[in-house]
């Protein structure tokens, strides 16, 4: 076996690649449960790329076969069901895990220097895996996926001058049709998979160059000892290789109970109306997108002009790609900051949880004017942010990691 890992060495660094990214990482010692989402998004995105490929399979790409080929995976493909369940729990657990792990990023300032690309490779990541989960939800093609769809695609038309041609491009025909579900098809199974590989691996080795955060955001290169290797810092194998295992089997225990017990996810997952098949001249009683978008589609909702509103859906994106830059304090984490940038984070959180209810319920008045309130308080962060970090009142920062 050594003379073969010799041999493959001599032509590709494989041994050095694997002791540089895992073997002999050095990761700061003090992780803690905030540190096992990253791990669980390589994961849940090896759980879509391969049950995505079976899927395939046995899907047919057309508005005359879809939503029969799905009811054939589901009822004559043996363990069909589960490979559905698999990929569609899967897209749902991928957003909570990305989500649990861009808060990781806030709390701790893993956004701030030197990790300023790595956070935009990460939103990058975000935006195109919005992008494959919106093109996956038409493939179905049920009664929310086509409206879903006709809705969403319909927002380009308010941009003014090339709305018009835009939304007919993207939709490929003049209503929400089979040559929209076919190039949805190409680029949810080719195109963005393969962007979405690229970003992560971008992801990864700019994380391993600049090193890892940890939660108190102090950086461990700075401290070595006399053989170079950072005093605050362990391996990480087979130190967080077995630490990520458990997170894993426990996640792997959630993700089988939904599977197998409530994989609709109370409706929130797969939408009733998804169980009917696409019918333009019939339209759902309630169009919302799947739970993931809606804090975004609250936004847009809130805002009476479309075109203001869908500039405000663009901008709640936009604006996190900024916060490196709007964040102007030295210290990172949130251990060490003041009182008023705790609650600032608080308030986000409950505003977009607040959206994210919002977004799925009927756009009545109430609603409407809590989604006002609440799309503030999420724009709110940010200026606070801007305003309030350059002279914060900060605790002191140790200058070694206190576990």
């Amino acid at each position: 076996m050594k003379k073969i890992v010799d041999w493959i060495d001599e032509r590709i660094p494989m041994t050095a690649t694997y002791n540089k990214h895992v073997g002999q990482y050095p990761a700061p010692k003090n992780f803690n449960f905030w540190y096992f989402f990253g791990s669980l998004a390589m994961l849940v995105l090896v759980n879509q790329i391969l049950t995505g490929i079976w899927l395939t399979m046995n899907y047919v790409p057309t508005a005359e076969g879809a939503f029969a080929s799905i009811e054939y995976i589901m009822r004559d493909v043996e363990y069909g069901w589960l490979l559905r369940y698999m990929h569609s729990t899967g897209a749902s657990a991928f957003f909570v895990v990305i989500y649990l792990h861009m808060f990781r990023g806030l709390i701790y300032g893993s956004y701030q220097k030197p990790r300023e690309l790595l956070w935009i490779f990460g939103m990058l990541i975000f935006l195109v895996l919005m992008a494959e989960a919106f093109m996956g939800y038409l493939l179905p093609w049920g009664q929310m996926s086509y409206w879903g769809a006709q809705v969403i695609i319909s927002l380009f038309g308010a941009i003014p001058v090339i709305g018009d041609d835009l939304t007919l491009w993207i939709r490929g025909d003049y209503v929400v049709s089979g040559a929209t579900l076919n190039r949805f098809f190409a680029l949810h199974v080719i195109a963005l998979p393969l962007v979405l590989v690229v970003l992560v691996f971008l992801h990864i080795i700019a994380l391993h160059e600049v090193g890892s955060n940890n939660p108190d955001g102090i950086e461990v290169k700075k401290n070595k000892g006399p053989d170079g290797w950072p005093l605050d810092a362990i391996p990480f194998h087979p130190y967080y290789t077995v630490k990520d295992i458990v997170g894993v089997a426990g996640f792997l225990i959630l993700f089988c109970y939904v599977i197998f017990f409530m994989p609709e996810g109370g409706g929130y997952f797969l939408e009733p109306p998804n169980f009917e098949a696409a019918n333009p001249l019939k339209t759902p009683e309630h169009i919302a997108p799947v739970w993931y978008f809606t804090p975004f589609y609250a936004i847009l909702r809130a805002v009476p002009d479309k075109l203001l509103g869908v500039v405000a859906m663009g901008a709640a994106i936009i604006v996190l790609f900024l916060l490196p830059w709007l964040d102007r304090c030295k210290v990172k984490s949130i251990r060490y900051r003041s009182g008023i940038h705790k609650l600032n984070i608080a308030q986000f959180v409950v505003c977009f949880i607040a959206l994210g209810i919002l977004g799925a319920l009927p756009a009545t008045p109430l609603y409407t004017l809590l989604a006002r309130i609440f799309s503030l308080g999420y724009f709110g962060f940010f200026v606070l942010l801007f305003i309030y970090s350059k002279n914060e009142k900060c605790k002191p920062v140790p200058e070694r990691v206190t576990g």
